[in-house]
């Protein structure tokens, strides 16, 4: 492996570089242009992340009760507090506008005021009929509009929390869309387009407000946010990581080249999503801005070390083929860590993660590649620096910066560990504070129209995220027994009383509207019916469903009537509650339903995503263990040294524990977002800290192994790049908290800031402990010749190669 990736290694790759300048160029259009044409098959996702790998219970379950009863995500409901919309010219309009949406392919179903149907005795037939509600003759008298509505929330209790809100001032509208369209993109083309058209033209044309939401409406208006800031991030990266490129090196030359190789990488970056099949997600819409702020560190390092050589010995030539030689392997490593540090994602058995782990693993490698070709190739074309632009390397402000740290290093090393143990402290501390969150719109975009229409609703219909509990009674029609009824209801009291919950619709509920309808209407009635009335109502039930061919329990029974399903709302706000609701339910329903006799789900969007963000967090801190044992393997490898794992691993876990206190300590809960911020920040982390290894290596090796003389002058050069590339690295992750999205706002900020932590860490905890942990490590044969020579290598060893050569 020395031999392979060694000095006459990279020397020959220098040659072929240069010598095939317009090749590889010519090789780089071609792979441009071909993979641009797989830009055509990039899709965006038109279903909702699942946390949870499809064999997993949860998802079992779930999946079960979606065959059972089919899509839950289907509703969209559409409703007002306006009193304007009980006035005649505006509740025409509305009828008209409800009239239109029923007419549209993609809806199955239309639930409204105007074409609502209520049960109605007729004792003849001995049977119920549905009897249109309102008076369609009478829609034009004001007073009757005022009366229909008074009747509905004061003699139909069966609609309350499905047409109007328990304080009786919020009505709406449901809108059932074809399931088998729900996770198409036929949903999001009718509701961005048709849908949402109608109900501004409502609005523009009677001033009332609706209030629009559902998971079709909800998920259509984030995938289309989430495309939007594709291009805001991609922008905002490369404007803000130009300006500091140019601000650092002065040089139009270099920012272009940086600018050239990160839009190909962007380019790239879509046409490998392509390639793969892989759909634009919250996470894979992310990779083509990471790439920019990743590629951007690689053009500094290789620039940098290009204006190093050429400031020593004005050899254009000779500095370019040093730039591949002398940092070869190093800058590979560097790129191979922050590639493992996403590459984690991938063993987390979620296909979300995984997609993403996939896309950022190929794609560093791939832009680590285009800038060890480019940047030698642009710069041999184009003059030799000036001045001008190899000023960067003395500015003042630098060298005041590295004085103080080269001083506290120095005279100040204990202060340097008492305050990493204190901020050890403050992490750990931090951590204890820290709560999950399972909430499925907390981080969408809340200065959204849509965000603002799902707190509406939640605040007026008690939430609007289902939870769903499924009863299987195992035996045909056992779901209508009484004394299954009779449990419901219990079950349902319970729920009832749980306030984050709304208001329960089943079974139960519709037994009570018959009751009440056998009653001529009476609401004193709406309850179940006793034993003595069950007959003569099941009598009533049996010929309406076969005289009218209608099933009128099919909302909430199975086909066979053996399993009953109970459906409620969440208020979803963190999340945090959903254990102890579940608990809760679990208790009641042990109590109710014993498991020899009955099988109850609890399931739900709610609760799978809850339960996935659990699942999500158990599998990241594995595989971030698998990425600190990966990380000193490779550390052992290279230098056979136990201490040099300490020194590699120590610097870099100390952010990710500080930002995890920060978290605890702000109140920033662990979320799907949240939660990859240490695998990203660590594996980026990791390459300060082999870059200093490396050039602390080179410097024992030209001042006699001298361990203080060596650590001092590894300054001189890692520190720069060190610095410009963390800098570089803080901004553009930075570019995330313009996101409408909270979770991606998160991770840019905690990102940005973990990387900061990591570079003060580097540049301090690491040089310190490197001269309190290695007071023998130049005398060690190991650490001499290491397995891997990644480190960059003196002038008088490539001298003495090329005049061996020669």
């Amino acid at each position: 492996m020395k031999k392979l990736l060694g000095i006459g290694f990279w020397e020959i790759i220098a040659r072929i570089i240069l010598r095939n300048r317009l090749g590889f160029i010519f090789g780089i259009v071609l792979l441009t242009v071909g993979l641009a044409m797989q830009w055509k098959y990039i899709r965006f996702s038109n279903t909702e992340a699942n946390l949870i790998p499809a064999t997993d219970q949860v998802n079992l379950d779930y999946n079960q009760f979606l065959k059972v009863f089919g899509e839950e995500g289907n509703v969209i409901v559409i409703g007002s507090k306006d009193p304007k919309l009980f006035t005649p010219k505006v509740f025409e309009s509305y009828t008209t506008l409800m009239a239109n949406l029923a007419k549209d392919p993609e809806i199955g179903l239309v639930l409204s005021l105007e074409n609502l149907k209520i049960l109605r005795k007729n004792d003849s037939l001995a049977q119920f009929e549905l009897a249109p509600f309102v008076n369609k003759t009478q829609l034009k008298d004001e007073a009757y509009l005022k009366q229909a509505r008074a009747e509905l929330t004061q003699r139909l209790p069966f609609y309350e929390g499905l047409l109007y809100s328990k304080d009786k001032s919020t009505l709406r509208s449901v809108v059932y869309m074809k399931k088998e369209l729900v996770n198409t993109k036929a949903r999001k083309d009718y509701i961005l387009g048709r849908f949402s058209d109608k109900i501004n033209q409502f609005e523009q044309a009677t001033g009332v407000d609706l209030r629009v939401s559902g998971m079709p409406y909800i998920r259509s208006y984030n995938s289309k946010t989430i495309t939007d800031e594709i291009g805001l991030f991609i922008g905002a990266a490369l404007l803000i990581t130009s300006l500091i490129f140019f601000f650092f090196f002065r040089s139009f030359r270099a920012t272009l080249i940086s600018m050239i190789i990160v839009i190909i990488g962007v380019m790239w970056s879509f046409g490998i999503m392509g390639a793969m099949g892989y759909e634009i997600t919250v996470l894979t819409a992310l990779v083509p801005t990471l790439m920019i702020v990743i590629g951007i560190p690689n053009c500094i390092f290789f620039i940098n070390k290009y204006h190093q050589e050429y400031y020593k010995h004005a050899n254009k030539a000779k500095a370019l083929q040093r730039v591949i030689t002398k940092t070869g392997t190093a800058t590979l490593m560097t790129n191979i860590t922050t590639a493992v540090g996403f590459a984690t994602f991938i063993a987390t058995n979620n296909v979300l993660l995984q997609e993403f782990g996939v896309l950022t693993t190929i794609n560093i490698i791939a832009v680590y590649v285009l800038s060890l070709l480019l940047i030698p190739i642009f710069f041999s074309y184009i003059p030799a620096p000036i001045p001008r632009h190899l000023g960067h390397l003395e500015r003042e402000y630098l060298t005041g910066f590295f004085v103080w740290i080269v001083n506290t290093v120095k005279y100040n090393r204990l202060s340097v560990y008492m305050v990493s143990i204190i901020l050890l402290i403050f992490g750990i501390i931090g951590i204890y504070e820290i709560k999950i969150s399972g909430s499925i719109i907390e981080d969408m975009p809340k200065k959204t129209a849509f965000f603002e229409d799902i707190r509406f609703f939640e605040k007026e219909f008690d939430g609007v995220m289902p939870l769903e509990i499924m009863i299987d009674t195992k035996r045909k029609n056992g779901a209508l027994r009484a004394t299954n009824l009779r449990r419901l209801e219990e079950l349902e009291k319970t729920l009832t009383d749980i306030p984050d919950l709304s208001k329960p619709l089943s079974i139960v509920s519709v037994a009570k509207y018959a009751k009440q309808a056998y009653y001529n209407g009476n609401p004193d009635y709406f309850q179940l019916p006793t034993a003595q009335e069950e007959p003569f109502i099941a009598t009533y039930i049996k010929n309406t469903a076969k005289g009218k061919n209608e099933n009128l329990f099919k909302s909430y029974l199975s086909d066979d009537k053996s399993i009953a399903r109970i459906t409620t709302f969440i208020k979803d706000e963190t999340g945090e509650k959903m254990p102890g609701i579940e608990q809760q339910i679990r208790q009641k329903t042990d109590k109710l339903f014993p498991k020899e006799r009955y099988n109850v789900v609890i399931t739900g969007r709610a609760s799978v995503f809850q339960k996935g963000t659990n699942y999500l967090l158990d599998n990241l801190l594995s595989s971030l263990l698998f990425a600190f044992f990966l990380t000193g393997g490779l550390v052992a490898i290279m230098f056979r040294s136990f201490k040099m794992v300490l020194v590699a691993i120590i610097p870099n876990l100390l952010p990710l524990l500080m930002t995890a206190g920060l978290m605890g300590f702000l109140g920033i809960p662990l979320k799907p977002s949240t939660l990859l911020v240490f695998g990203i920040a660590f594996g980026m982390s990791v390459d300060d800290t082999l870059r200093f290894l490396a050039q602390y290596r080179l410097e024992l090796s030209r001042n006699d192994w001298k361990i203080k003389k060596s650590v001092f002058a590894t300054f001189d050069d890692a520190g720069i790049s060190m610095f410009y590339t963390s800098i570089v690295l803080f901004f553009g992750f930075s570019v995330f908290m313009l996101s409408g999205f909270g979770g991606t706002v998160a991770l840019g900020g905690l990102v940005a800031i973990t990387l900061c932590f990591g570079m003060l860490s580097n540049l301090v905890l690491l040089p310190s402990l490197v001269l309190s942990l290695n007071k023998t490590l130049a005398n060690e044969q190991e650490f001499i010749e290491p397995t891997i020579d990644i480190l960059e290598h003196t002038d008088e060893e490539l001298d003495a190669l090329e005049e061996k050569k020669n």
